[in-house]
C-alpha cells in the first residue's frame, strides 16, 4: 500500500505571483514502510489499546496499524504506515539558511490593454537599460527590483522575514492620459506587506509549504522531504485610462451648473432670516432706519406666484342638542346637510373675562321684555304654522324650504337640532343675544364708534351682525363666519326681524381667503 502525504499532492500557488525560498527544513532518505509516529500528546501511548488500527488523523503522518512501539529509549508512540522516518517537528533555522537571497533581483513584465480606446502598452519599452535597478526617486521606471530593496520599501528587515517567510504585494498603478497632445502612460510602483506582521498574534506565522524530491536507490523508491520557508511576491495591477470626450464634457458642465441652483435656496434663506430679524427689531423700535420687510415682501411678490389650491369646501354645523360641533370636508351633491354625519370637533372654550360683546347695552330695547338673570331659559314650544309646509329634514318645526336653485339648496337644508325637540329660536337668550336691536346696535358701535346708521342699510347691517352674533355664540368664534352654516330656522328668524327690501337673499357662499360669508 502506498501512502501519500502533503508533499505528494500539494503545490504552491501559481499565477500573478512568484516565490523565493529563504529557509528550509529537510528530512532525507524517506521510504514507504512502518515506523513509530513522532511523539505528540495525541500519538503517545503505553499499550496497543492506545492505538486504533486504520485511524487517519489529519495531524498524523500516516495510518495507524494498531500497535504501540518504542520511539526512543523513553517514549512509545503508535505505529503508522507512512514515509519513514516521519518528519520531526522542528523550528525554522535562525538565521535563515538562504539569507543571500536578499541580493537577488527580479524582472517584472507587465502588459496592459484599454480595449475601449484600442490602446496597448507594456512597462518595458525598447532600448531600456538592462543593468538598471529600481529606485524610488533615482530610477522609478526600472522594472528590475532587488528583493532587499522591496522589503526596505515596506519597512521590513529582510533577514527577519526570511526566517519564517511572508507575503509582499508589488503594486503597479497605471494612470494614463491617452490624448495625443497630453499623452502620458507610465506605471508607478508601490509595495506593501499582505500577511500578518506579528508572529506572536499569528498561529501560523510567515509563509511555507512542503515539497519532495524522489529518487530510486537499489530498486527502492526514496525521497527527500523539504519544508520550504520563503517570501511570496504578489503582483497587483490596477489603474485608469481615458481620452477627452466632448459629450462627456457637456454632461460634466451641465451637472456642475446644476449646483448653482443651490444659490437661489441660499439667497432665500438669507433674505428670510435677516429680514425677519430686522422686522422684529422694528417692532421693538431697535432698528428704525432699516426697511427690509418691504424688500422681503417685494422679493417674494416678484419670485412667487400665488395659486389658489382647489380643496373641498370646509363647513361647520352646530346642533343645540349636541355638545360638540361637526366638520364636513366633502362636496355636497344633492344630499341634505342635515343628513351628513361629518367629523365631531370639540367646541372652542370661551373666554368669559371679556364680556363686552355679550353684555347687554345700558339702555335695553323697551320692545323686549326683561331677560331673567339665568343664562339660558328652557326652550318654549312654538307650534308650527299650519300655512307653511314643514320640510322632511326639519326637527324643530320652524325651518323653511330652501329658495336656492339646484344642488346649492342642500347647504340650507339644516335644522338647529339633530333630533326632534324645541327650536333654539324660542329661547329667550336667542332673542336677547341675536335679535335684540339695541344689543346689535351696541355691538356695531362697539366695533366702529363712528359708524353711520343709514336708515336704508340699517336692516342689512343688523342682519349681518345678527348672523355673526349667532356664530360667535354657537361656534365659539366669529372667525368661522366664512365656514359655518346657520340652521334654516335661525336664518329665517333673523331675516324676519331684519328683512331685506327686495326680499332676495344670496344664501351661503363658499369662503375665500379675502371674503367673508355673505347672506
Amino acid at each position: 500500500m502506498r501512502v501519500l502525504d502533503t508533499a505528494d499532492y500539494t503545490f504552491p500557488l501559481q499565477g500573478n505571483s512568484f516565490f523565493v525560498m529563504t529557509n528550509f527544513i529537510s528530512t532525507e532518505g524517506q521510504m514507504q514502510g512502518l515506523c513509530p509516529e513522532y511523539p505528540t500528546r495525541r500519538t503517545l501511548c503505553s499499550t496497543d489499546q492506545g492505538c486504533k488500527k486504520g485511524r487517519k488523523d489529519p495531524l498524523s503522518k500516516g495510518i495507524q496499524t494498531g500497535r504501540c512501539i518504542q520511539y526512543n529509549a523513553t517514549k512509545k508512540t503508535c505505529e503508522v504506515s507512512a514515509w519513514c522516518p516521519v518528519e520531526p517537528e522542528r523550528e525554522a533555522p535562525r538565521p535563515a539558511l538562504l539569507i543571500s537571497a536578499e541580493n537577488f533581483t527580479v524582472l517584472i513584465k507587465n502588459n496592459i490593454d484599454f480595449p475601449g480606446h484600442n490602446y496597448t502598452t507594456r512597462n518595458i519599452l525598447p532600448g531600456f537599460n538592462i543593468t538598471c535597478t529600481f529606485h524610488k526617486t533615482q530610477n522609478p521606471q526600472c522594472p528590475i527590483f532587488r528583493l532587499g530593496d522591496i522589503l526596505q520599501e515596506v519597512g521590513e528587515n529582510f533577514s527577519e522575514v526570511a526566517v519564517q517567510g511572508g507575503i509582499i504585494g508589488i503594486e503597479i498603478y497605471w494612470d494614463c492620459n491617452l490624448d495625443r497632445w497630453f499623452h502620458s502612460c507610465r506605471p508607478k510602483y508601490g509595495f506593501r506587506r499582505l500577511d500578518d506582521r506579528t508572529t506572536i498574534e499569528s498561529l501560523y506565522p510567515g509563509y511555507n509549504f512542503r515539497f519532495a524530491r524522489y529518487y530510486m536507490e537499489g530498486n527502492i523508491e526514496k525521497r527527500n522531504l523539504v519544508k520550504a520557508f520563503g517570501i511570496r511576491f504578489d503582483i497587483l495591477v490596477f489603474g485608469t485610462g481615458g481620452k477627452f470626450d466632448f459629450i462627456q464634457m457637456v454632461v460634466y458642465i451641465g451637472s456642475t451648473l446644476s449646483y448653482f441652483g443651490l444659490a437661489t435656496v441660499f439667497i432665500d434663506f438669507l433674505i428670510d432670516t435677516y429680514s425677519s430679524a430686522c422686522c422684529r427689531s422694528q417692532v421693538y423700535r431697535c432698528c428704525p432706519a432699516c426697511e427690509p420687510c418691504g424688500v422681503n415682501e417685494y422679493y417674494y411678490r416678484k419670485k412667487c406666484e400665488t395659486v389658489e389650491e382647489l380643496k373641498p369646501t370646509l363647513k361647520y354645523v352646530s346642533f343645540v342638542d349636541e355638545p360638540h360641533i361637526r366638520m364636513v370636508e366633502q362636496q355636497l351633491l344633492g344630499k341634505s346637510l342635515q343628513e351628513v354625519e361629518g367629523e365631531e370637533v370639540p367646541r372652542p372654550q370661551r373666554d368669559f373675562t371679556d364680556l363686552a360683546k355679550l353684555s347687554p347695552p345700558p339702555h335695553p330695547d323697551p320692545s323686549l321684555s326683561p331677560v331673567p338673570p339665568e343664562e339660558m331659559q328652557p326652550l318654549k314650544k312654538e307650534p308650527t304654522s299650519p300655512s307653511r309646509a314643514r320640510p322632511k329634514w326639519c326637527r324643530c318645526g320652524h325651518c323653511r324650504p330652501s329658495q336656492l336653485p339646484g344642488s346649492s339648496k342642500s347647504l340650507e337644508e339644516l335644522c338647529c337640532r339633530r333630533s326632534g325637540g324645541p327650536c333654539i329660536t324660542t329661547s329667550a337668550l336667542f332673542e336677547e343675544l341675536v335679535l335684540s336691536r339695541s344689543t346689535l346696535r351696541f355691538l356695531l358701535l362697539y366695533q366702529d364708534p363712528l359708524l353711520e346708521m343709514d336708515a336704508d342699510a340699517l336692516n342689512d347691517q343688523l342682519r349681518h351682525c345678527a348672523y355673526r352674533r349667532y356664530i360667535d355664540w354657537r361656534f365659539g368664534s366669529e372667525d368661522m363666519a366664512g365656514f359655518s352654516i346657520l340652521p334654516s330656522c335661525c336664518r329665517w328668524k333673523i331675516r324676519d326681524h331684519f328683512p331685506k327690501q327686495d326680499g332676495k337673499y344670496t344664501g351661503f357662499k363658499n369662503p375665500s381667503p379675502y371674503t367673508h360669508l355673505e347672506r
